[in-house]
């Protein structure tokens, strides 16, 4: 067991833990001030629930011993036999109770993305159920597909060092979908619906960089040139996206937008996500400009296709998430990691091939399932507030308290 690996584990799971507020403070600043406080508290509630969930029994459904290719079953349930050694199958060098944590982050950020898609007019009591039942039976599944021993779409070798399908794809998708089946906002096309706070939104965007480091770098389980490398691609990634974003955004809009850069600089921490372990700074490069490119465009998309995604989390999680994982494919090569695959531009087609597969098993997997879990839950208590709750705003209809006083 090494000492320096465990402090850096345990330095990323601090970063990655602040992702989530820092993604409530992202997310808050885009919508009406009426809304703000109900926003943020989706993403610092989940930070509680889901911390509890992992502890009690998604840990062991998504890393457990292995049933079926599929699950992972309730061998460790409340960390029963995960401890302070080592399991040498998934982080030789450090406590299983450190890769426990690092992975509880990355269970808690998946369902908060989704809250950008259903954002200021789902019931908080719907919120709470539909996190929870997502957690356990859309993610705690994929994780265990992808990253488990023995899950399918891992045996299949998939590549996804950080969470391109686990958590972008899928929350992309489970977005769109959510989006769908509440429906549009009641004042989308009759009052104004701009983002209240830039500056939130720019504090939030600032510091979801500064957790992606941990994010991506964390995952290589080491303080080790692995990690050096996942560091290095992952800013040049989400620098040329927040470059690209800004000037498509400028050449269109014929003026150079704050929040544009802001989100094509989390388009390019989604995309090179899957990738960061697996492509050099050139790759890196090539994926920060088809990030930029690919969700500007599909962010253009909204108006025209009369779809409510509050905060475009399929747009920029989606769609940034389904090209992070294809281009890992394209640019992947084993100079940067020997356990990994070389990818079609290194004479390896048939990883574009696999990548693909996984993509389309999460997208089928995340969208069905998350149809079913909202059917659910509007049956039980309701997925939207009343309209004159909605039109009052989430912050004084759910929660009796603002945001702000004036």
């Amino acid at each position: 067991m090494s000492s320096g690996d465990t402090a850096w584990v345990l330095g990323a799971t601090a970063l990655v833990m602040l992702m989530t507020p820092a993604l409530g403070f992202f997310y808050g600043g885009l919508v009406r001030e009426k809304n703000v406080l109900a926003t943020i508290m989706q993403s610092f509630f989940i930070l509680c629930l889901i911390s509890v969930q992992w502890v009690l029994f998604g840990y062991s459904l998504a890393f457990g011993p292995d049933h079926g290719h599929l699950i992972g079953g309730l061998d460790w349930f409340g960390l029963n036999g995960v401890g302070l050694t080592p399991n040498k199958a998934y982080a030789p060098t450090i406590p299983a109770q450190a890769f426990m944590a690092f992975q509880m982050m990355f269970a808690v950020i998946t369902p908060a993305i989704i809250t950008g898609g259903f954002a200021e007019r789902k019931r908080f009591k719907a919120f709470v159920l539909f996190s929870l039942l997502w957690a356990t039976f859309i993610y705690d599944p994929l994780a265990h597909w992808v990253w488990g021993v023995n899950g399918w779409i891992r045996n299949l070798g998939a590549l996804d060092f950080a969470g391109g399908t686990v958590v972008h794809i899928s929350s992309g998708t489970a977005a769109l979908v959510a989006a769908l089946m509440l429906g549009r906002r009641l004042t989308v096309g009759h009052q104004a619906t701009e983002p209240h706070d830039a500056t939130k939104t720019i504090l939030g965007a600032s510091l979801l960089w500064f957790g992606w480091f941990g994010f991506n770098a964390g995952s290589a389980l080491a303080a080790n040139g692995l990690a050096v490398s996942a560091f290095v691609v992952t800013n040049t990634a989400t620098a040329m996206a927040g470059l690209t974003w800004m000037t498509l955004s400028w050449v269109y809009h014929k003026q150079p937008s704050v929040l544009g850069v802001a989100a094509g600089a989390v388009a390019g921490l989604v995309a090179i996500t899957p990738a960061s372990g697996f492509v050099d700074p050139m790759g890196a490069l090539l994926i920060g400009v088809g990030a930029g490119a690919a969700c500007f465009g599909a962010a253009q998309l909204k108006p025209w296709l009369k779809v409510d995604d509050t905060l475009d989390v399929f747009a920029v999680h989606g769609v940034g998430g389904m090209w992070g994982a294809l281009a890992t494919g394209l640019f992947a090569t084993v100079a940067v990691n020997s356990a990994g695959n070389n990818g079609a531009f290194f004479g390896n087609p048939h990883q574009l091939l696999v990548q693909a597969i996984a993509v389309v098993a999460t997208v089928a997997f995340s969208g069905a399932g998350t149809f079913v879990i909202l059917k659910v839950v509007d049956v039980l208590v309701g997925l939207r507030v009343h309209p004159e709750e909605e039109l009052v705003g989430l912050d004084r209809s759910q929660h009796g308290e603002l945001a702000y006083q004036h």
